[in-house]
């Protein structure tokens, strides 16, 4: 284990932070927020801390498999348990695992909240709140490729770890211009939601929060009604960019640079559209016929359907409906929704539209060869065939998913809360989703849930968020040994 070179990438991961938290104070100075000055001391002492830290490079600068997991596994707990300091300090979340819990959703763009008024928050915590989102949606570590120095190949091994889906995708040759890549189709995204909500009509800080959120499928909102409030119009906003960024960023990059034609051939976008449509028009039918009269119209149920549908799949989190109070079947749909996700190389959480295409025709596979024992079958995606290193990857992500699942139901039981509140509070934190069912449900929280109940949530986030290794592997023995 290089333990310098994991210490130094923690380094520049501190000093980072404490630029971003920089950017709070500027609405501290606008909304003239006293608790500004907390942000600032704490963004001036995480780039002091961390400058010093990082000054002098390891002798050794080569970050193996194992080192990149366990960099990037640190890295999100580290970041999460310094940006909640600002809460605890500012008063408005004076319980240190609350505030953890709070921050951890953040940065994981998971949107589960323990607060019940968001908006007795100043607007200081509010847009840091959200911000978190945006930060941890593309990755810290994918931000910090682009500034820190090139180790040759090896920084590779930081983006797979931290980059969701069962392969990273090279876009061009080198890691840091594949970071900057990325982040200019997120930024640029990014704009074009918040000149959409602005040229809507809604005032320039919830834009800029709400679409933070969208661009990171966070889920935070500045309002305690989420987004049941906005207008019609700037509710299809969202659900659009919501949608937008649930799609495999590789997508994108292919429109703009390289093959229009490669990337509309790409199966899991077109299956990722697919079951939003199908899923939202099954769900509008279903309320049209079971409850008549709560939506107004055609255009009204659509909305909902289409903006809770994209809302969950994407793991945003955002609500504009009650949809604890839907009919089963629709509640149902939703639920397969959470488990489902979004593509792999987007900003979105769950077990990803990839592995759910790759279960399905290994499946396919498997029944020809019974039926034709002699063929020879490969499971391929777009035309190319699946590496066995890439279906046993898949395979042992799914497994290690379940078992996580389980044994955290298992364990937050113990609470004494519902079946349904229980499943789906995992469900919401280990998918990165924010809202679940019941006594989770989009109109209620996670405040009722014990604080030993919240760390575990607070580990399944962390899971979710970097699909299960990059946090596991903390928790394995052999790990920490220098020669293991």
């Amino acid at each position: 284990m290089n333990f310098p070179v994991i210490g130094w990438v923690l380094a520049w991961a501190l000093k980072i932070e404490g630029f971003l938290m920089l950017i709070p104070c500027l609405i501290a100075c606008i909304y003239q927020d006293r608790q500004g000055l907390i942000y600032l001391v704490l963004a001036l002492i995480a780039i002091a801390v961390g400058q010093l830290l990082s000054f002098r490079r390891p002798k050794n600068m080569e970050i193996y498999q194992k080192e990149g997991y366990v960099a990037v596994g640190l890295t999100w707990v580290l970041i999460s348990a310094y940006g909640a300091l600002p809460f605890v300090l500012t008063g408005e979340i004076p319980f240190y695992i609350d505030a953890l819990f709070e921050t951890a959703s953040g940065f994981t763009t998971t949107g589960s909240s323990i607060l019940t008024d968001v908006e007795a928050l100043c607007h200081t915590s509010l847009f840091w709140r959200s911000f978190t989102h945006w930060v941890g949606g593309m990755g810290v570590l994918v931000f910090m490729l682009m500034l820190i120095p090139s180790s040759g190949g090896s920084h590779m091994n930081l983006m797979k770890a931290e980059s969701p889906g069962y392969e990273v995708t090279k876009f061009v040759p080198r890691v840091k211009n594949n970071a900057r890549t990325l982040y200019r189709i997120y930024l640029a995204m990014t704009v074009i939601t918040i000149a959409a909500l602005l040229i809507s009509g809604m005032n320039w800080f919830d834009s800029f929060c709400i679409s933070f959120g969208a661009a990171g499928t966070g889920g935070f909102g500045v309002l305690n009604s989420s987004c049941a409030d906005y207008t019609p119009v700037q509710q299809w906003i969202i659900t659009v960019a919501m949608i937008a960024f649930g799609v495999n960023f590789s997508f994108y990059y292919l429109c703009l640079i390289r093959h229009p034609k490669e990337a509309f051939r790409m199966s899991e976008v077109r299956t990722y559209i697919a079951i939003i449509v199908a899923s939202a028009l099954l769900i509008a039918a279903n309320l049209t016929a079971q409850m008549p009269g709560v939506y107004k119209g055609a255009e009204e149920t659509l909305r909902a359907a289409f903006f809770q549908v994209g809302t969950i799949i994407t793991t945003t989190g955002y609500a504009t409906t009650n949809f604890d109070l839907w009919p089963s079947f629709s509640k149902f749909i939703l639920f397969l929704l959470m488990i489902c996700g979004a593509c792999a190389g987007s900003t979105g959480g769950g077990i990803k539209v990839s592995r759910v295409l790759i279960v399905l025709k290994s499946l396919k596979c498997e029944l020809y060869t019974l039926i034709h024992p002699r063929a020879v079958q490969k499971v391929r995606m777009d035309g190319t065939a699946i590496s066995e290193k890439s279906l046993r990857s898949a395979y042992i992500f799914l497994i290690s998913y379940f078992l996580v699942f389980g044994l955290s139901i298992l364990i937050i039981s113990l609470q004494g809360f519902d079946f349904e509140t229980n499943v789906s509070a995992v469900a919401a934190t280990l998918n990165n989703i924010g809202p679940g069912f019941a006594g989770v449900g989009p109109t209620s929280n996670f405040s009722a849930y014990s604080w030993w109940a919240k760390l575990v949530m607070i580990f399944d986030m962390w899971a979710g968020r970097l699909e299960l290794l990059p946090i596991l592997i903390l928790f394995y023995p052999r790990t920490w040994k220098r020669h293991g």
